[in-house]
């Protein structure tokens, strides 16, 4: 039996070789690992995308639970499991007046429309390419900007409860150029959604993007490649806003993160 216990730690060892975790999550936050070349890692049972150097993400949504589970089977087999702790966070409530009421509560007709186009987002967040964009860090689109919506805020739109608000908003002068805020390829570039107006997505890798809204123009077109900093369009106030802004949302696959805990750029 001791043999068995010692031989079962050392199998543990193993698999924890290599290993880097951050020491502190929170809710809404992007994280970045990396496990031993050839390992495979799952993330409460779901198979996460691990690269041949080892580099693995996976995101931690809104309401995230208290702990997560991980998974980690080196090369040789060797398994280990950890429990990994996430911070809870406290959300603001936004009310936010002034909006086009169909944004709000629309009629059945434009229902349609929003159903049939959130959709086509969802797809274009499906994608998952080796590239490792992610890693150079990211910047905001418009920088110096001030923050007039944050993440996570439970949102009163025109008097009516909705859903929380999943993205960073920066208060701008309509026509401000809008940056990319890391390399990636263009996968989603739309100029009259009925929420969030003008739209671009940009896919970074491991199914992480970069959603920028409300936007008066478009200067990219899907299959671009675009680089950090390079203007992908102008701010506006399309879709449903109340003024002039840009809404940067991130997500890991449907998984929706906060921009503002993103690492910062790398230079």
């Amino acid at each position: 039996m001791t043999a068995l216990v010692v031989s079962a730690s050392a199998l543990a060892a193993s698999a924890e070789r290599g290993l880097k975790l951050p020491d502190h999550l929170q809710q809404g936050e992007l994280v970045i690992c990396h496990a031993s070349p050839g390992s495979q890692v799952t993330l409460g049972g779901k198979p996460l995308h691990v690269a041949r150097d080892g580099t693995f993400v996976f995101g931690l949504d809104r309401d995230a639970p208290a702990t997560v589970t991980l998974e980690i089977r080196d090369a040789n087999g060797s398994a280990t499991t950890r429990q990994i702790k996430v911070a809870k966070r406290q959300y603001h409530i936004e009310h936010v007046e002034g909006l086009p009421q169909k944004t709000v509560t629309p009629d059945p007709e434009t229902a349609t429309r929003i159903e049939r186009e959130q959709a086509a987002v969802a797809e274009a967040r499906k994608r998952d390419d080796e590239r490792e964009d992610f890693l150079r860090g990211f910047a905001l689109p418009v920088a110096g900007a001030r923050i007039s919506g944050v993440y996570g805020s439970q949102r009163i739109d025109n008097g009516t409860p909705k859903s929380p608000h999943m993205g960073l908003d920066m208060a701008v002068p309509e026509g401000t150029p809008v940056h990319a805020p890391a390399a990636g390829i263009v996968t989603f570039a739309e100029p009259d959604l009925v929420l969030t107006g003008g739209t671009i997505m940009i896919d970074h890798g491991y199914g992480l993007t970069s959603s920028l809204a409300h936007m008066s123009r478009l200067d990219v077109k899907v299959g671009e490649h675009v680089a950090r900093g390079q203007v992908v369009g102008a701010s506006g106030m399309t879709g449903r806003a109340s003024g002039p802004h840009v809404h940067w949302g991130f997500n890991w696959f449907d998984v929706r993160l906060d921009p503002a805990l993103l690492p910062k750029p790398v230079h």
